[in-house]
């Protein structure tokens, strides 16, 4: 795919053909039609993971949604495709327009794109491109396409997540798989000690339905508390205030 813009429209990424497999109530999900008068509470903020090691310290030539295909490569990369949807919103359930969500995760080898990490270096997937990033549309909606993770040494199968809003890191976060033997073992996640929020970080790895390559599909919402920048800000090659203002 080529990466004359990283910062695509919502609608070019398979937009037309994903809706045919996720059908009516998948659409209506993915594209934010709730009715955000119906929370009759605060949404739980999702919780804080640490960063990790290996936020990349160089970015791939294509930083855009899809991480399966690099630029106009016609080879993609190894592993079980996954549409990663969901949306941002406010513990109001106020959708978060024009927030930037990066996403990073090891190869179908365990490899991150980071050349400090050496766990299966020989082996890395040079199609894949690792790392990703999106702007949010007016109703807060994302989308991915990506694989779905494995296993790092110590560690069980995340996606990494940064989400920035008028240039500010303002939450750091991992996504886990639903039903992971791992999890119970992984001390990063059992880091969050209260069980009811350790369950808004899991997502629900399902089979996209018809699907003839058995893709999935997972979706994850993520809500934003009160809007104070990470600690440890790293936005490196992301987008930055001077930048912002052009986007919006």
């Amino acid at each position: 795919m080529s990466n004359s813009d990283p910062f695509i429209d919502p609608t070019t990424i398979s937009r037309r053909r994903f809706l045919q497999h996720m059908g009516i109530a998948g659409a209506a999900t993915f594209f934010g039609l709730y009715n955000t008068a119906s929370f009759a509470e605060m949404l739980a903020a999702t919780p804080r993971l640490t960063e990790g090691p290996f936020y990349p310290n160089k970015l791939p030539l294509d930083t855009d949604n899809d991480l399966l295909v690099i630029n106009d490569s016609i080879t993609p990369a190894l592993g079980e495709v996954t549409h990663l949807s969901g949306r941002i919103l406010t513990q109001a359930g106020t959708p978060v327009r024009n927030a930037l969500i990066e996403i990073w995760q090891v190869d179908n080898s365990g490899c991150y794109i980071h050349t400090g990490d050496t766990n299966n270096r020989a082996k890395q997937d040079k199609n894949f491109q690792g790392y990703g990033r999106f702007i949010t549309d007016s109703s807060g909606a994302y989308y991915f396409r990506t694989i779905k993770p494995v296993s790092y040494p110590g560690r069980t199968p995340h996606i990494h997540v940064g989400v920035s809003v008028n240039g500010k890191r303002v939450l750091t976060t991992q996504i886990l798989v639903k039903g992971e033997a791992q999890n119970e073992r992984d001390g990063v996640f059992k880091s969050i000690r209260d069980a009811k929020l350790r369950d808004t970080l899991v997502a629900d790895f399902k089979p996209l339905k018809d699907s003839k390559i058995g893709e999935l599909t997972a979706e994850f919402d993520i809500i934003l508390g009160v809007t104070v920048p990470d600690k440890v800000e790293k936005i490196k090659g992301g987008i930055g205030p001077s930048e912002w203002g052009k986007r919006r």
